[in-house]
């Protein structure tokens, strides 16, 4: 069938893992993150948990808990609880020790870190016994003071340094002074069988059609994103302002990042704006994909620069119109003039331009559109990302049958 707005459903072709690669004895490889609760980072973690099961080799994961590590089990991994969220200086040497002895315990051939504070102890680990070390560096890190750039530096200290895009990758260049030798572009993986209208059943998306009060046939702008400032929520929102289509609806889709202070404020803007019975914010979506089958428009509007920007390829993949601002990592994910509107960060009148570009595509257009987001999403499919990780650690893992010798 076809979405609310009448987009075709598309199949893609989705990437396969590679193939097991017939070493002799499996390879232990140790990741390790604060907790596993909902989130990118996380799932990626459990993504690449279970290529390496898949490959053969023996995926452990070493966390403080958190609902998605009951997933594990079911993905060939293990689960080792440790209070990897500590980050005082104490809890983060005892951390330290813990690993060192899960390494020697377990004959953990690399070990893999996520985040900071257990970076600093898988670090210490990992010198300690010789292991290789690798870190992925998902955000952009902000620091104000030169104490916090050396906290956040860990994760520059890598054998292999993983960044999630090549604006990350000169960010690591630029504040850390990364060794472009060591850094490896791996981006984000979205799950493209998730994102996929094909799979999309239309009671889903009428559902919260209906649940959300959206009138039949309306315009929708839609923007998921968390509702923290940086996300450019009022930047949106003055388009809409200058946007000369009443008709249009806008939808706000993410969670509160505070005590709901921040969702009053953007209320209390949408009626100074006059757009109150125009703009809606929801906190209560619990199914994203159905989500942009209700869009004409998607809008990552975010005033900072985003590390990746998982939205602008889940728009691709969902076939739908894209205009984000023209900063990180998005830019390099899409076709500007073919899948998306890159506007000036923080420009109202540019981003303004953008959804007029988007609402005035006609159906020829769109189904275009649809086909090249589709095509140009493959490169971030979730396969990809996952194969990616796995030659960053076959460069550092002993060759077959060399169990002795490990990388320095």
């Amino acid at each position: 069938g076809r979405g609310r707005n009448g987009r075709p459903p598309r199949h893609g072709d989705e990437g396969s893992m590679p193939p097991m690669s017939g070493k002799q004895q499996p390879r232990c490889i140790l990741q390790v993150l604060p907790r596993l609760e909902m989130g990118g980072v996380e799932q990626g973690t459990l993504d690449v948990a279970h290529a390496i099961a898949r490959r053969g080799d023996v995926a452990l994961v070493a966390s403080a808990g958190g609902s998605m590590a009951l997933e594990l089990p079911g993905l060939g991994a293990e689960h080792v609880p440790m209070p990897l969220h500590s980050k005082t200086p104490w809890g983060i040497l005892r951390n330290a020790r813990g690993l060192a002895e899960l390494i020697r315990g377990r004959g953990i051939d690399l070990v893999h870190a996520r985040s900071r504070a257990p970076a600093w102890a898988a670090y210490r680990a990992a010198r300690e016994t010789g292991v290789p070390f690798v870190t992925t560096f998902h955000g952009t890190y902000n620091f104000r003071s030169e104490l916090k750039r050396r906290y956040n530096a860990v994760m520059a200290k890598g054998d292999r340094v993983i960044a999630i895009s090549d604006f990350i990758g000169w960010h690591l260049r630029a504040h850390y002074g990364a060794d472009g030798d060591v850094i490896r572009v791996v981006p984000r993986g979205t799950d493209l069988l998730r994102f996929d209208p094909a799979n999309i059943h239309h009671e889903r998306w009428i559902a919260l059609a209906a649940r959300w009060c959206l009138p039949d046939g309306v315009p929708v702008v839609l923007m998921p994103a968390r509702l923290t400032r940086w996300k450019g929520h009022m930047v949106l929102m003055d388009a809409l302002a200058r946007l000369q289509r009443p008709e249009v609806r806008c939808l706000f889709v993410g969670s509160d990042q505070d005590d709901g202070s921040y969702r009053r404020e953007l209320e209390r803007a949408a009626v100074r704006r006059g757009l109150a019975d125009r703009v809606s914010v929801r906190d209560d979506c619990t199914d994203l994909p159905a989500a942009y089958m209700l869009a004409d428009v998607v809008v990552s509007a975010s005033t900072e620069p985003e590390a990746f920007g998982r939205v602008a390829t889940e728009a691709q993949a969902m076939g739908v119109p894209l205009v984000a601002t023209e900063h990180g990592g998005v830019p390099e994910q899409v076709l500007p003039g073919e899948t998306a509107y890159l506007a000036a960060p923080g420009d109202a009148a540019d981003l303004a331009n953008g959804l007029e570009w988007a609402l005035s595509l006609d159906t020829d257009a769109r189904e275009r559109l649809a086909e090249h987001g589709r095509t140009r999403a493959r490169t971030f499919a979730t396969e990809a990302m996952c194969a990616g990780v796995l030659a960053v650690y076959d460069e550092l893992l002993a060759p077959q049958g060399d169990a002795g010798s490990r990388a320095a």
